[in-house]
């Protein structure tokens, strides 16, 4: 039987997650937890095998940099990314992190339990491509991944300089690509552009 821990904020899918896991003789919960900041504690105190670890957790702690910590310390603990948020970087940092596999909450077709088998055999599970989302009248897949750079730095609501300086690049650049987002999306301002970016879970900062 393996342990398993529960990393989420959110009462209703941490008791669906229970739920679930407690279903099946191959799994036991361990423990059920709503941030990231104990998680390392947990695994270092107890025999983990598995994480199911939400990226957005209590206290403003990133379950996507706890993973990346727990593997370094704990390569053999298993870690399933689970989120609602599309934020279109979390499945490339998640591989970075060594993590075995990535679930969405509302999209994904596959059950967790199915996933969760899978990972524990041995599979790495990931979704092909982040949820196509509609900012104002482009999709998402029609900007570029500068562009979305430059539009996750926007949503700080900091100057071009400071955001130019953070991603290494001339505040003309800058300009340049929150022009060219303005002309696919439609919006007339970059704070419209800025509050549909962020509304829609494209991108998140601080996770």
């Amino acid at each position: 039987m393996y342990n398993v821990m529960i990393v989420e904020d959110q009462a209703m899918p941490r008791q669906l997650f229970e739920l679930l896991i407690r279903q099946s003789a191959n799994y036991r919960v361990m423990f059920s937890i709503e941030s990231a900041a104990m998680a390392e504690v947990y695994c270092m105190q107890n025999d983990i095998d598995l994480i199911l670890m939400d990226v957005c957790t209590a206290m403003g702690e990133s379950g996507l940099e706890a993973a990346e910590r727990i593997k370094r310390q704990y390569p053999h603990i298993k870690i399933i990314i689970v989120t609602s948020m599309p934020e279109y970087s979390y499945i490339e940092r998640a591989k970075a992190a060594g993590v075995e596999s990535f679930w969405y909450k509302e999209t994904s077709k596959e059950p967790i339990l199915e996933l969760i088998d899978r990972t524990m055999a041995g599979e790495s599970v990931y979704p092909d491509r982040t949820p196509r989302l509609r900012i104002g009248m482009a999709f998402s897949d029609e900007l570029t991944e500068r562009e979305i750079e430059v539009l996750r730095e926007l949503t700080s609501g900091d100057p071009d300089a400071v955001i130019a300086d953070r991603l290494g690049m001339s505040v003309w650049t800058v300009r340049s690509h929150i022009k060219h987002m303005l002309d696919k999306t439609g919006f007339d301002s970059r704070t419209r552009l800025a509050v549909a970016a962020r509304e829609s879970g494209l991108v998140i900062l601080g996770y």
